[in-house]
């Protein structure tokens, strides 16, 4: 197998070597679900699948919010995430979580909603007596079982753009989406969807990286793998799994991947999808792993600092040839300075002081 065949596929379907295009976008988006806004000093915009679009890709999943076209929820172990309206029924699937031993509160709050109809944060605490730090909690529990819907929708962003901007009024999930059939897809029917688009993406992929994306179960994954295999929609080869159709394009010189410097912050597909050897291989003192670095498409360093209003960035350690440590240092510099912005200086590269 061809690595660097396998490398110039992935940065192009990715779109990491040719930017995309608003059809194009729209597909990635899909297939590399649920979306997520830019790790840390992205909260509380819309998602962001950064460096990909030819556009300003923010504003366009703001408008599809606005739209209620990108649907927000909770998915991958119970964290935030916006998924395409369409795909709903798919990551309940996936992803719900049924409420099988309600807790008294979890029912009071079920029933204030049901009987009142929607509500933001606020007005359930005047009406229930309970705090803030009471309700969330258990919002985010009935949020996972599908009971009920937090309708970030509307944005009438301040210039810093806040959290305070949006409107986020909390509806019975059937009263939002009354023909949304929660049982149409199985876990395994689910799976096996959402596996063939993370194969497209990915080019290649094994089975850790499944589990460190969609943070499901090893044993759902391998078998929904193992179906595909059988069904020869997917084939296995050393080091993980193809696309059938790939396995022979991939007989197809791809061309070389362009030289090209990318910070990656940490809710990025790609990152998310190998964080669990990213953390264990790229290890520093400082107190946060701000960002990771794609160097020609392969991750070759880490961006170490603090996460703060800004992040504080401390240093960055690539893992490079000595000889391209130095000649590359202006174009990694700049990479981590275009994610970061002005406001947050790099105080040293590779351990050396830059300020």
């Amino acid at each position: 197998m061809n690595k660097n065949n396998i490398i110039a596929l992935r940065m192009k379907r990715q779109h990491l070597s040719g930017k995309a295009t608003e059809t194009e976008y729209d597909e990635l988006y899909r297939d590399t679900q649920p979306g997520q806004n830019v790790y840390w000093n992205g909260f509380g915009q819309p998602p962001s699948i950064t460096y990909r679009a030819t556009f300003d890709d923010v504003a366009h999943n703001r408008n599809r919010q606005e739209r209620r076209q990108l649907i927000k929820g909770r998915f991958q172990g119970g964290n935030l995430g916006w998924i395409l309206r369409e795909d709903l029924e798919l990551f309940a699937g996936l992803y719900l979580k049924p409420l099988t031993k309600p807790t008294e509160t979890q029912m009071e709050l079920l029933r204030l909603i049901e009987r009142e109809g929607p509500m933001d944060i606020p007005l359930m605490k005047e009406m229930t007596g309970l705090l803030v730090k009471k309700i969330t909690p258990v919002l985010s529990r009935l949020q996972q079982a599908f009971l009920i819907y937090e309708d970030q929708h509307a944005f009438n962003w301040s210039d810093e753009e806040t959290m305070s901007g949006m409107d986020r009024d909390w509806y019975q999930f059937s009263e939002m989406f009354p023909d949304v059939d929660l049982n149409k897809y199985t876990r395994h029917e689910a799976l096996k969807v959402v596996l063939q688009r993370f194969a497209y993406r990915h080019v290649l992929f094994d089975l850790e990286m499944a589990k460190s994306f969609y943070k499901l179960s090893e044993k759902d994954i391998k078998k929904a793998l193992g179906s595909l295999v059988e069904e020869e929609i997917l084939v296995e080869v050393e080091g993980g799994y193809l696309l059938s159709k790939d396995a022979e394009l991939l007989q197809i010189d791809q061309g070389s991947t362009p030289p090209l410097v990318y910070a990656m912050h940490r809710n990025d597909f790609l990152v998310k999808s190998n964080e669990h050897w990213l953390k264990e291989r790229f290890t520093h003192d400082y107190p946060d792993t701000l960002y990771y670095l794609l160097i020609d498409g392969v991750f070759k360093g880490v961006v170490g600092g603090k996460f703060r209003y800004t992040p504080e960035i401390e240093d960055i350690l690539v893992d490079l040839p000595d000889e391209d440590v130095a000649l590359r240092k202006d174009e990694i510099v700049e990479a981590v300075g275009n994610l970061c912005g002005e406001e947050a200086p790099i105080k040293r590269y590779q351990g050396e002081d830059l300020i």
